[in-house]
C-alpha cells in the first residue's frame, strides 16, 4: 500500500507546542504562599525560595523557545496583600516561521494592596521570526506594578541580523476596569531597514519598556540622573500616575546592563537573583 506524504502545513501543525501557565499566589501570616498552579504543555513555574513576604517566581519553557505556530498562555493572580516577582529562567527565543506567527497571551491580575514585578529576561527575536504578543494587565486601585519586557534583534555575538519578520505586540493596562496606558508596537517586512531609521531605533538592536504604577517624577528624575552612565539611549517620563522609562541599545548585553542599574535606582524595586548571575 501506497502511503501518501502528509502535506507541509498538516506536519508543522502537528509539531507545534500549545503551552498554558496558571499561577496564582496569596498573602499568609506576612509572608507569599502559592495558592494555586496549573501547568499545561511546555510550560513550568518555579519558586526557588522559601516563602518570603515577596515570593519569586521562575517561568521556564522546556520546549527551549517558540517556534513558528507555537501559542502559550501565561496567566498571574496576586491576591490582596502579596507581594510576587516574576522572571524567567532564560532569554526567550523566537524562531524562523515557515507559516503561522506564534502567539503569546499574557494576563496579569494585581489585588488590592498587592504588587507585581513583572521581570522576565530578554525575548530574542530571530530572523524570520513572527510573534504576536499580547499582555494584559488588570489592577486594583491600590496596587503596584512594574512591569519590564526587553526585545532584541538577533544575538549580535553570533553575528546575527534580523532581516525580515513580524513583531506585533499590544499592551492593555487597566486599574479598576478603567484603562491608564494602552501602547501598541509593530514591526514588519524589512526589519533591519526599518530598525536603522531615525526615529525608530537609530540602528540600535535592543529596545526595552519600564513601566511602574503608581509612579511619579521623583522616579523619573532619578531615573534621568543615570544617563550619563548609561550605555544605551534612554528616556524617562511620568504622568497620570505612571512612570514609563523607554531604553535603545546595540546589543542585549548592554540593555540588561543598563536595565539592572535603572530597576536598582528606583525605589522598592528589586532585582531577579538570575539577573544577578
Amino acid at each position: 500500500m501506497k502511503v501518501r506524504p502528509l502535506p507541509l502545513q498538516q506536519i508543522l501543525a502537528a509539531n507545534r507546542a500549545c503551552g498554558k501557565l496558571a499561577l496564582a499566589v496569596k498573602a499568609a501570616n506576612g509572608v507569599t504562599r502559592r495558592a494555586h498552579v496549573r501547568e499545561e504543555g511546555p510550560l513550568r513555574v518555579r519558586c526557588p525560595g522559601p516563602p518570603a513576604p515577596e515570593l519569586e517566581a521562575v517561568i521556564i519553557n522546556t520546549a527551549g523557545g517558540v517556534a513558528g505556530g507555537d501559542r502559550l498562555t501565561l496567566e498571574v493572580s496576586v491576591q490582596e496583600g502579596a507581594h510576587l516577582m516574576v522572571t524567567t529562567a532564560a532569554a526567550e527565543k523566537v524562531y524562523r516561521s515557515m507559516d503561522a506567527a506564534a502567539v503569546i497571551d499574557i494576563r496579569l491580575d494585581v489585588g488590592a494592596g498587592a504588587s507585581l514585578a513583572w521581570l522576565p529576561q530578554e525575548t530574542i527575536l530571530f530572523d524570520e521570526a513572527r510573534l504576536a504578543r499580547a499582555i494584559d494587565v488588570e489592577l486594583a486601585d491600590n496596587a503596584r506594578l512594574v512591569l519590564v519586557e526587553a526585545l532584541v534583534f538577533g544575538r549580535s555575538g553570533m553575528g546575527e541580523i534580523v532581516r525580515t519578520g513580524r513583531l506585533c505586540d499590544r499592551w492593555r493596562i487597566r486599574r479598576h476596569g478603567r484603562i491608564v496606558h494602552a501602547e501598541a508596537l509593530r514591526l514588519q517586512g524589512e526589519i533591519a531597514v526599518r530598525l536603522e531609521e531615525g526615529a525608530v531605533a537609530n540602528g540600535g538592536r535592543a529596545l526595552a519598556t519600564v513601566l511602574i504604577l503608581p509612579g511619579d517624577e521623583t522616579m523619573a528624575a532619578a531615573v534621568r540622573a543615570l544617563m550619563p552612565r548609561l550605555r544605551c539611549e534612554a528616556a524617562a517620563s511620568a504622568w497620570n500616575g505612571k512612570l514609563a522609562a523607554r531604553l535603545c541599545a546595540a546589543d542585549g548585553a548592554a540593555l540588561r546592563d543598563d536595565l539592572r542599574v535603572i530597576l536598582s535606582a528606583v525605589g522598592g524595586v528589586s532585582l531577579p537573583r538570575l539577573w544577578l548571575n
